[in-house]
């Protein structure tokens, strides 16, 4: 027997649990204006959530999915991805979306059962939040096929929950992808919960990342509360998709902090010692 084939997963985190960037990271590509703004959009966001549960608890808001704990995945896509580019969102985008163009009022409309919501003013191309779990990321595939398809140099951003990765469409994505070579670039949030499902039932597979090895494209796992990693292996994956050299599956590993939505209830299968050290 031999040895046929290796393949490896890289895994980009530079900010320890303390807060202490690595010194071998290249600040070059960053400004602090950049870090400031992402800084005071992840503090906004996490005000907005607490305000939307508050407005759900009291009648004023349909069920609502919390951002607790993932706030930076949502800002460095929304601060990486280009103007002209698609986000294909899924329901725990709203601070990708708010960077886009999306205002917090569009968001409350959407989230109290106003189809007006959707009506982006500033991002007519984006797609409306997607709450089945995983079809999504076929419509981001058809985007991005017919942006190659027209020769345009720009990209498509897909987002998920790591439960979205048990789903048939996301391994239909991730093989028309590989074997189209399309402009598309998927970000999983991988929260560590499928509603009540936790990740170690979900998927055998060591990472979420390794799921794209099969399609022959990139896969890379990056620490989902890590600004600075995120920012680096989004711009490495959009360079790719804009210069059309192909599609990209990036693995974010966070934790839900909070409940599946406000319809849901943690405590009844999750253990407060795992919820207290993910804090």
């Amino acid at each position: 027997m031999k040895t046929q084939l290796n393949f490896k997963i890289e895994k980009f985190a530079y900010l320890s649990p303390e807060g202490v960037l690595d010194a071998d990271f290249d600040r070059s590509h960053i400004q602090q204006a950049q870090v400031v703004a992402a800084y005071k959009t992840m503090v906004l966001g996490r005000l907005f959530d607490t305000k939307c549960i508050a407005l759900q608890r009291t009648g004023q808001l349909g069920t609502y999915p919390s951002i607790l704990g993932q706030e930076a995945i949502g800002v460095a896509i929304g601060q990486h991805i280009h103007a002209d580019d698609v986000f294909v969102p899924y329901y725990r985008d709203l601070l990708a979306q708010y960077l886009r163009g999306v205002s917090l009022c569009e968001s409350l409309l959407y989230w109290g059962g106003d189809e007006r919501g959707n009506a982006y003013a500033q991002c007519p191309h984006d797609f409306p939040n997607c709450v089945p779990i995983a079809t999504q990321l076929c419509h981001a595939a058809g985007a991005a096929i017919a942006i190659k398809v027209r020769g345009e140099h720009r990209a498509v951003v897909v987002s998920c929950g790591e439960g979205a990765t048990s789903k048939g469409d996301f391994l239909e994505t991730l093989n028309l992808a590989g074997a189209w070579h399309i402009p598309l670039v998927m970000v999983v949030n991988n929260n560590q919960w499928a509603i009540s499902t936790p990740r170690s039932q979900q998927s055998a597979a060591e990472t979420i990342a390794q799921k794209a090895i099969a399609a022959g494209i990139r896969g890379v796992q990056v620490d989902g509360n890590d600004y600075f990693a995120l920012s680096h292996v989004l711009q490495q994956a959009l360079d790719t998709a804009w210069h059309a050299k192909g599609p990209t599956l990036i693995e974010a590993v966070s934790y839900r902090l909070s409940d599946h939505t406000t319809a849901d209830d943690a405590k009844r299968y999750r253990k407060q010692a795992d919820l207290e050290q993910a804090w």
